[in-house]
């Protein structure tokens, strides 16, 4: 009975997502416009419904590795600071750090990837273990390595960052693993987040089965792209490009808001999606949905200190507010605000709830 009202109250929620999905604004006629008429007191109840949504994040799974410390000489052995290290810190990064920031924003997840066989992964899983829930979805390949990311830091600011990692696609097994994850799963998620970071775990057959297991249940599928695997991403609801990798995957160059709202909607038309969300770092966002129309939302980072992670701080907002019931420009404000929180914060950030309420309201003056 208690499986049945859950069934119930997950379909209920899916229905409001692919209505808010396509709700669109009250012009018809195609055009470019400074999104203000929405106002950010407005977006606020949305927040009280992201318990509600339950996201599935597939992709690549990270650990970051920070080294703090400070400069105050030149080694003698070659021109390069030397850093005097002070303290060290892991966080998640990549979809584990997606995962974490829909956790942190108050909503339900699962997450689905690979580590290896290796100390980095015992220590992201049981990073990962610090969740509600543990996670059920991480397979192990002892044939690579996790990624790891370490990074350099001294006086809040990057000296060097070096990679340990392996990029070539996980095997056909594997993927058949994470689809069996991933369709015991459909019943409860009320939307799918594809972190992709060419790391191996997002590829074209993984994408064009997942593309089948969802067509008829209409889940949404937001993706974290990377310019490689565009082709892949045809069918997918959301897209959320940088603007250089909007850049390359159209093979245009844009100076102007009208350029890169013009790239947008050739990369939405060519993939056939209901939108794309291009991220313009201090310029803000740039919003091209199915109707024609286009929306510039300005920036709102009071203060920009590491953008490392705001991609993931993004993209799960926007999956919460659409799973909450917001429209895609809503949706879009909303990963806004929480981006511009993200990047006002050291590291791999994973912003809350509250941060956010209190960013809508300072911005509502």
């Amino acid at each position: 009975m208690e499986s049945d009202r859950e069934s119930d109250r997950v379909r209920r929620m899916r229905r409001q997502v692919v209505a808010s999905s396509a709700r669109t604004s009250p012009s018809p006629q195609k055009r470019t416009a400074v999104s203000t008429e929405i106002l950010p007191a407005s977006l606020e109840r949305y927040l009280r419904w992201f318990s509600r949504g339950h996201v599935l994040v597939l992709g690549d799974l990270m650990l970051d590795y920070y080294i703090w410390g400070t400069v105050s000489r030149i080694s003698p052995e070659a021109p390069v600071p030397v850093v005097h290290v002070e303290r060290e810190s892991i966080q998640l990064g990549g979809a584990a750090n997606v995962y974490r920031n829909v956790l942190s924003l108050g909503g339900q997840a699962s997450i689905c990837g690979v580590i290896g066989s290796d100390d980095t992964g015992r220590v992201l899983l049981n990073a990962l273990r610090q969740s509600e829930k543990p996670p059920r979805g991480i397979l192990v390949d002892p044939t690579r390595p996790t990624t790891k990311k370490t990074r350099i830091v001294a006086h809040n600011q990057q000296v060097v960052r070096y990679d340990l990692e392996q990029r070539h696609d996980i095997s056909a097994p594997l993927t058949k693993r994470i689809l069996k994850y991933v369709q015991a799963r459909l019943s409860s998620i009320s939307c799918i987040v594809i972190s992709d970071y060419c790391k191996g775990v997002v590829t074209p057959s993984l994408m064009a089965q997942l593309g089948e297991l969802v067509h008829t249940r209409r889940i949404p599928i937001l993706v974290d792209p990377k310019v490689e695997h565009f082709p892949c991403y045809a069918g997918v609801t959301i897209i959320t490009p940088n603007h250089l990798e909007a850049q390359q995957a159209s093979g245009r160059l844009a100076f102007d808001h009208e350029a890169i709202h013009e790239i947008g909607h050739l990369l939405r038309q060519k993939l056939g999606c209901e939108a794309v969300l291009l991220t313009r770092g201090e310029q803000g966002i740039s919003l091209c949905e199915s109707t024609g129309e286009s929306w510039h939302i300005p920036a709102m980072a009071r203060q920009v200190y590491d953008v490392t992670g705001a991609g993931d701080t993004l993209i799960s907002t926007l999956a919460l507010a659409l799973s909450a019931g917001a429209s895609i420009r809503e949706s879009a404000m909303l990963a806004n605000h929480a981006a511009g929180v993200s990047v006002g914060m050291i590291g791999t950030a994973a912003i809350t709830r509250t941060q956010l309420k209190e960013a809508l309201r300072h911005a509502g003056g």
